[in-house]
């Protein structure tokens, strides 16, 4: 059971934050909208994949997918561009 006097949503809102600024579609008042919502499902599957597989995070000096133990190397967009097909 969580200690109640620890719960915090601030990984949360930082991830919202994080997802805001590298996703044009997700900010307010914004021209760069989705007009059919599979575009937009896309994009934002390319947003995780990237921030996943291919971002180093500076606390980790790795992909949190290689932090997992999900993926054993970086992607480069390349890689990533080529299994988007798979």
């Amino acid at each position: 059971m969580p200690d109640v006097n620890r719960i915090t949503t601030s990984h949360i809102e930082k991830q919202n934050h994080n997802l805001r600024m590298h996703c044009r579609r997700l900010t307010r008042l914004t021209n760069a909208f989705s007009k059919k919502f599979e575009s937009f499902e896309a994009a934002i599957a390319l947003n995780f994949a990237y921030y996943n597989f291919c971002k180093t995070h500076g606390a980790l000096k790795m992909t949190p997918a290689m932090a997992a133990g999900i993926e054993p190397t970086f992607w480069t967009v390349e890689d990533l561009v080529k299994r988007c097909g798979e």
